[in-house]
């Protein structure tokens, strides 16, 4: 006879973590759909989230100055972005992150290099998103499309890792970083991103095999943005970076891999047209 128990953890805040992400997207679709400046206000919200969230976990005696910096350089950089100052967006990032630094310089507490850090880990992907996002409206803008691909991709990823991991169980991946994140749980999200990524290549003719192949890459940087802030907290010993969300903690607990996948598609864009790959 089956023990109950053996496979409660698959189940174990499912619920919560279930209407979260409705709710979240339910709140997201409309100005992701509609794009330009009501998806980029929307990224500037969860971006200031975000980066207070990042400041409560790295900052040991937070000031209202250490908050305001990198959510300022986060607008600053929209801004320059729609107004046609789009170039100087990195160095609206390489000021922010030196005035974090500079600030948390005076204050002669805890590590300084989390301060810069985290203005640029915050500010370039959320940028970054309102410009691979564009201007267009609905489902036949490329922008649209490369995001969503993006998102079906890491969600499917997750959703594979969540409950292979939970039900197959098996040896850790990297368990200094993530204790509970196992090699079954990578695997099985590496298939489900390619499952999902491929079968939203068909449906929207992006080309299935090659949306397939390149999800491999997308999970795997995702995995990586995972384990980085997983290593953060550990290192900050804190469990969550935030409680906004039930079931997943933090808006940066929610992004931790969208955000590395960004980024990495970012900087893949200045050598390939991601369209053209796919």
């Amino acid at each position: 006879m089956t023990e109950p128990s053996t496979r409660q953890p698959i189940w174990k805040n499912l619920g919560a973590r279930f209407v979260s992400a409705v709710i979240m997207a339910a709140v997201l679709f409309i100005p992701f759909y509609l794009g330009g400046y009501f998806w980029a206000v929307t990224i500037g919200i969860l971006g200031a989230r975000a980066a207070w969230e990042w400041v409560d976990i790295t900052d040991v005696s937070t000031k209202p100055l250490a908050y305001g910096i990198p959510i300022a350089g986060l607008i600053a950089a929209i801004i320059a972005h729609f107004t046609g100052y789009g170039a100087w967006i990195y160095g609206i990032i390489f000021l922010t992150a030196a005035i974090a630094f500079l600030e948390r310089l005076t204050r002669k507490t805890g590590e300084k290099v989390w301060a810069p850090f985290g203005a640029a880990y915050i500010i370039l992907p959320c940028v970054a998103a309102v410009m691979l996002r564009g201007d267009g409206i609905g489902w036949d803008d490329q922008g649209f499309k490369l995001l969503t691909y993006l998102l079906v991709v890491v969600i499917a990823a997750d959703v594979g890792a969540y409950f292979g991991g939970s039900y197959f169980k098996g040896p850790k991946l990297v368990p200094k970083l993530s204790p509970k994140k196992t090699w079954s749980g990578l695997i099985s999200g590496v298939i489900f991103g390619v499952i999902l990524g491929a079968l939203f290549g068909y449906l929207l003719k992006m080309g299935p095999f090659k949306a397939g192949l390149i999800a491999i890459p997308v999970v795997l940087v995702s995995v990586i943005g995972d384990f980085f802030e997983s290593g953060i907290k550990r290192r900050m010993n804190v469990k969550d970076a935030g409680d906004i969300l039930p079931g997943h903690g933090g808006i940066l607990d929610r992004l931790d891999s969208i955000l590395m996948v960004i980024i990495f598609v970012h900087f893949l864009a200045y050598f390939y047209n991601f369209f053209e790959l796919i």
